[in-house]
């Protein structure tokens, strides 16, 4: 079974540094202790509703987007889903060309 504690929790953790924001910084911004954040963070403890709803209005997300764990799958898994998904467009050469620039830009 997943433990959603550690799911929900490196969910945040990772929301949190895409959007710039250190472990102290954002504990703040929730009126949270940095260890209570931590704890969140971890897995190794469950937040209260209202922490909740400070956590989704700070990193202004919708509930469904922060208890999506799409995003957390492995390096093999997202490989072989890139892969699946370039196949169905390899004779669409306008989608092939925007691909190649955007790999272009991140790599």
């Amino acid at each position: 079974m997943t433990d959603i504690k550690k799911l929900l929790g490196a969910k945040i953790s990772r929301i949190r540094k895409e959007k710039g924001y250190s472990q102290i910084q954002f504990a703040e911004m929730l009126g949270l202790s940095t260890n209570a954040l931590s704890i969140i963070e971890t897995g190794n403890g469950f937040l209260t509703a209202e922490t909740l709803e400070k956590i989704l209005l700070k990193l202004e997300l919708e509930p469904d987007e922060l208890f999506s764990f799409g995003g957390l799958k492995s390096e093999e898994e997202l490989y072989k889903n890139i892969i699946k998904n370039l196949e169905t467009i390899k004779s669409d050469r306008a989608k092939l060309v925007i691909i190649d620039k955007m790999l272009k830009i991140i790599i």
